[in-house]
């Protein structure tokens, strides 16, 4: 007997914390007849990427594109900047910036990690995993760091694995209150285009980012916002590197070329992505993000379900991580959420995996999606036999009615 496959209807529900839905408007951008990347109308189109990159970085500086994940960007911001052995400072603020780590490792650096001390009545094994970077650890460290043997700190802006958002501006004033020459290296791979972040204001010398977050594009771009600083750096670094080499791509981007073939189609996509938010305004993005992550929280605290990031100072606007009860399998959850509702939910990652998932609220969403994937996950909650203290549905419906998008406010007038 033939059998049939057969897919719900309608669309499905993907609300991880990236890759995020790609609107409509980028898919058909991408659609477009590939063109010759040596041609004219190619170096036009890549003149405009490079204007349009900068303003979302905001920076004046050189943005380096790479046709690659973020994971690629994290190798060229290391082996662009440093020589083997060369001593770093990273920070534990979850699964991806110990990825990062490991990565700096296998590629013959010297890291030295700084942690949260503490345990954690709700997640004992995690550490430090529900809080965002400490600045003044940091700072104490440098300051003991009289040789200056530490050549940069690496820091994750946005911690998809967790939910938190770490405060950048404070550790750049803390490389600076010690008087320190390191450079800093920030991942913004989840944070840029959805939380505020200043490259330049906030002295960052290399920003790593990729595409498929709040730019809301499928993966496979990827980014190092550079200093000036940075550049220099590379000249007297010796790791190896030629895909990932700053030079030749500074040099060409000049006239919107690139040293290989780049992904020209997601280009495409990626120019449609800048003209959506330059047209929207960043401050607005980022309050839209904000306005999201809190209605979506109002929900989990409805739930009377531990949030992940415990430090509501640092709530990152991008995802909210939600711990299940001791004894229930987050993944089990995760599964059966899929099953029933075709919505997709971030699982937990590292130290998390089986402790808690992630609900995404970022890029192409609006309301009534975010009222959606709350109404999914509350009815998987109660399939998996969770006593919850409240309605999360009521409660998210009751913050977005009372807290109108700035948008639908100028519509009704």
């Amino acid at each position: 007997m033939l059998q049939l496959d057969f897919h719900p209807t309608g669309r499905h529900f993907l609300q991880i914390p990236g890759p995020s839905p790609v609107p409509d408007r980028i898919l058909r951008a991408m659609s477009l007849p590939t063109i010759d990347h040596r041609g004219p109308e190619f170096g036009a189109l890549g003149l405009k990427v490079l204007s349009g990159i900068q303003k979302i970085f905001q920076t004046r500086h050189p943005v380096a594109i790479y046709p690659a994940s973020g994971t690629g960007a994290w190798e060229a911001a290391l082996s662009n900047t440093l020589s083997s052995g060369d001593h770093v400072l990273m920070f534990e603020t979850g699964h991806f910036a110990s990825l990062w780590q490991k990565m700096a490792t296998r590629l013959g650096i010297s890291t030295e990690f700084l942690a949260w001390e503490g345990r954690d009545a709700h997640l004992p094994l995690a550490g430090g995993w529900r809080r965002g970077v400490q600045a003044d650890l940091i700072e104490a460290r440098l300051r003991k760091d009289t040789e200056r043997k530490i050549k940069a700190v690496c820091v994750v802006h946005n911690e998809t694995s967790t939910g938190v958002t770490s405060d950048i501006a404070a550790v750049r004033k803390a490389i600076d209150a010690a008087g320190h020459p390191a450079l800093l290296m920030v991942d913004s791979i989840s944070g840029l285009a959805c939380a505020d972040f200043r490259h330049d204001e906030w002295g960052v010398d290399v920003t790593i980012s990729g595409s498929q977050k709040g730019l809301m594009m499928p993966p496979g771009i990827s980014f190092n916002a550079l200093s000036p600083r940075a550049l220099d750096a590379s000249k007297k670094a010796t790791l190896p590197r030629s895909f990932w080499a700053w030079d030749e791509i500074v040099e060409m981007n000049k006239d919107g070329y690139w040293p290989y073939t780049p992904n020209t189609n997601l280009l495409y996509g990626l120019t449609e992505a800048l003209d959506m938010l330059l047209a929207e305004g960043l401050p607005n993005v980022f309050a839209r993000h904000q306005r999201w992550g809190a209605g979506v929280r109002a929900a989990v605290n409805a739930w009377g379900l531990p949030i992940q990031c415990a430090d509501p100072a640092v709530y990152s606007p991008v995802l909210t991580g939600v711990i299940t009860p001791e004894g229930v399998d987050a993944d089990a959850v995760r599964r059966l959420i899929h099953q029933r509702f075709d919505l997709s939910l971030g699982a937990g990652l590292g130290k998390l995996k089986g402790r808690m998932f992630r609900m995404g609220h970022l890029g192409d969403s609006n309301d009534l999606t975010l009222i959606a994937m709350v109404a999914g996950v509350e009815m998987g909650l109660k399939l998996s036999g969770i006593a919850l203290a409240g309605s999360g549905v009521q409660a998210s419906m009751n913050y977005f009615a009372s807290h109108a998008a700035p948008a639908a406010l100028k519509k009704a007038a």
